[in-house]
């Protein structure tokens, strides 16, 4: 099984690209994280309608990342409140068209780190809202760790917590798979 980690903040070693990285160690034996090059997301530009049937290298390369991956995890940061602007704009360029966007049906986990006491809650909400409606399964869990600044990254509670969330997000991704099977069986 294959998971695409995509850290929503670019600074290099941000808490969130840390927080990715110990998912990393967390896997299940039968599971393989790849995590996307930041670079990709800081070359996306802003969304325009005028420019869908051209929307240049890094669009595509993050649509294909995504279509070939079993599941997505997310690791975000919260900026005043919210997502990150540049992670929802890659996010709008990934959403089109609607029908078709690689996102749609795909089993998706948020986590999120920040320095403050709620770890990036509201981000991590805003993140599942916007996924759900681009139509992604989002595991409907909040999985924040606060303090990040404080060394909570490394704590034996937010292991476990990371754990937890990627055990979810692989058993969400092989009842998909079961449900496929079943239904290609079927036809």
């Amino acid at each position: 099984m294959r998971l695409l980690g995509i850290v929503g903040s670019l600074r290099t070693d941000s808490y969130n690209a840390q927080l990715m990285r110990a998912a990393g160690e967390l896997l299940p034996p039968d599971v393989e994280l790849v995590v996307l090059d930041g670079s990709v997301l800081r070359d996306i530009p802003a969304y325009d309608e005028d420019l869908d049937d051209a929307p240049g290298v890094a669009v595509e390369e993050l649509k294909s990342a995504i279509a070939e991956a079993d599941g997505v995890l997310f690791a975000t940061p919260e900026y005043n409140g919210s997502v990150p602007g540049f992670l929802k704009n890659a996010l709008d360029w990934v959403s089109r068209p609607f029908e078709h966007n690689p996102l749609r049906n795909k089993p998706v986990a948020v986590i999120s780190a920040s320095t403050g006491m709620f770890g990036g809650v509201w981000s991590s909400a805003e993140l599942r809202k916007v996924l759900g409606l681009i139509g992604a399964r989002a595991l409907d869990r909040d999985t924040p760790i606060g303090m990040a600044g404080a060394g909570a990254i490394d704590t034996p509670e937010t292991r476990e917590a990371v754990e937890a969330a990627i055990h979810d997000l692989a058993t969400m991704i092989r009842e998909r798979e079961a449900l496929l099977a079943e239904r290609d069986l079927a036809a």
